[in-house]
């Protein structure tokens, strides 16, 4: 949690605590349950006041392999949920289209070299000549001529070489990053199009949190700067990535939440915690609060026992509920036995 979120909360913490384990309160005659042993009081306190940016969890790298070409697959090499290192072949397909028009384009290209080379040894002659006068000026020009075409004819060959090999490459879909399959799209035999994916890889050791916060909860946003992040219910530190104004006159604010080891779900609900300043709030230990259904409740210790009061509760952080009403500022409350306390 931020430093900012503990020192507010330790104080708050240590008052409530401080009714663990009083003084039992004098036993009422005709009372039907005993004091508890372990109690807290109730405190009127300040805590952070905290916007809640809702967003979703999704992985810093995450990528839908296609490709170029049109045919069959021939071979899918992984399932979902395999861990995949970078460049490792994931899907292959028929390249027998791709593998002729090599074979034509090498032939081309050795059919340029042999002209080029020929074009030269004859500019390389009719240069000599001219210098001794034995060759006429337009004979100079139609072998330069010559040469020019032959050498462009050479470089176009060679760019159509390093077109079929980069189409050849599209035959091969490879890992871009190491990570984990998430999507097989297709299966081995199926007809792969132009642009239709084929296999989806994300790597969630790290994962972004993109949220929409009010300009008040995003002022002051530096990159860098230390947050909580509630990822499906688990609270976990974060880093700010930046803060953007956006549309609506809200502000789109992005945090990277370290998950090396994979616990935290990708594509998980997530808000980011934006303290704006601190509120006054009622906190009794989180252990207190009983739950009946939607109902929850706390048992309040009366003259000498308990009676069980319903309240409404907010928000729960660091052990801490936060009581909105049904309770006052020194109500001392039960909280539950410890293993073998009685």
């Amino acid at each position: 949690m931020p430093r900012s979120l503990s020192v507010l909360l330790a104080p708050a913490t240590a008052l409530i605590l401080a009714g663990c384990g009083g003084e039992e309160p004098a036993e009422e005659v005709g009372a039907a349950v005993s004091p508890p042993a372990r109690t807290a009081v109730a405190i009127d306190t300040t805590i952070p006041a905290v916007f809640a940016a809702s967003g979703v969890a999704e992985p810093l790298q995450q990528s839908t392999l296609s490709t170029k070409l049109m045919g069959s697959v021939v071979e899918v090499a992984v399932q979902e949920g395999d861990r995949v290192a970078s460049g490792q072949v994931l899907v292959r397909l028929d390249a027998h289209d791709v593998e002729a028009k090599r074979a034509q384009v090498t032939a081309g290209r050795e059919a340029a070299e042999a002209a080029y080379r020929e074009a030269e040894q004859t500019v390389g002659r009719m240069r000599a000549l001219y210098a001794d006068s034995a060759a006429a000026r337009a004979q100079l020009d139609a072998a330069e001529a010559g040469y020019t075409r032959a050498r462009a004819g050479v470089e176009g060959a060679r760019a159509a070489a390093a077109e079929v090999e980069a189409m050849a490459g599209y035959a091969v879909i490879r890992a871009p990053f190491a990570g984990r399959v998430v999507r097989r799209f297709v299966d081995r035999g199926a007809f792969a199009a132009p642009g239709a994916p084929l296999v989806t890889v994300e790597d969630a050791s790290r994962l972004r949190v993109s949220a929409t916060a009010a300009p008040e909860a995003a002022a002051g946003l530096r990159r860098g700067t230390p947050v909580t992040v509630v990822i499906e219910g688990r609270r976990v530190p974060a880093v700010i990535e930046g803060s953007v104004p956006g549309a609506g006159s809200v502000y789109t604010v992005n945090a990277v939440v370290p998950n090396a080891d994979g616990e935290l779900p990708s594509g998980g609900a997530a808000t980011i915690e934006l303290v704006t300043g601190t509120r006054r709030a009622m906190l009794v230990p989180a252990e207190a609060v009983i739950r009946e259904g939607d109902l929850t409740g706390v048992r309040v210790v009366t003259g000498g026992g308990t009676s069980l009061r319903w309240v409404r509760l907010g928000a729960e952080r660091d052990g801490l509920a936060e009581i909105l009403s049904g309770l006052r500022a020194g109500d001392v409350v039960a909280l539950p036995d410890l293993p073998g306390e009685r």
